[in-house]
């Protein structure tokens, strides 16, 4: 079963996306979760097995430019994860439908969403759900340093 995530769900939400994003700690999910749950422009999604948590998606409207897609705003799929347990039973599906179906009630026209290079399995599932690869890219970034004044 999934069912859209309300505030009392943060600390939940932010178990599972300790999974997905181990490098944040588990105060700083939470409190982004319940101030994200509070915001029109996003929502969660939680998927239950038996009344056990063993999934969630977060999913957002993005004004911004989004690679390949033509219309704004555009739905964009931040994150999506199943416990291991509980995979290949079709919950990630059902976690992307229903953030679909979220988007299409905000009036979006596309849904979008990316991964890192080498997360072959994150790929594989994007395909299989019907999205199209519309790029690859590295990003960079550096630290400026303060430039001496003559």
């Amino acid at each position: 079963m999934v069912q859209r995530a309300i505030e009392q769900d943060a600390a939940v939400l932010a178990g599972l996306a300790l999974l997905l994003w181990n490098d944040h700690d588990a105060a700083e999910l939470r409190n982004a979760f319940s101030e994200m749950l509070k915001s029109e422009g996003a929502a969660c999604f939680l998927a239950y097995e038996a009344g056990v948590p063993a999934g969630f998606a977060q999913c957002q409207l993005r004004h911004d430019y989004v690679e390949g897609a033509q219309t704004s705003p555009v739905g964009y799929l931040e994150g999506i994860f199943v416990l291991p347990e509980f995979r290949r039973q079709g919950l990630a599906g059902e976690l992307l439908a229903a953030c679909e179906d979220w988007a299409r009630e905000q009036g979006c026209k596309e849904f979008a969403s990316d991964c890192e290079l080498e997360n072959n399995a994150s790929l594989n599932f994007h395909l299989r759900m019907g999205f199209a690869e519309v790029n690859r890219i590295v990003c960079f970034t550096k630290t400026l340093q303060n430039r001496r004044r003559e």
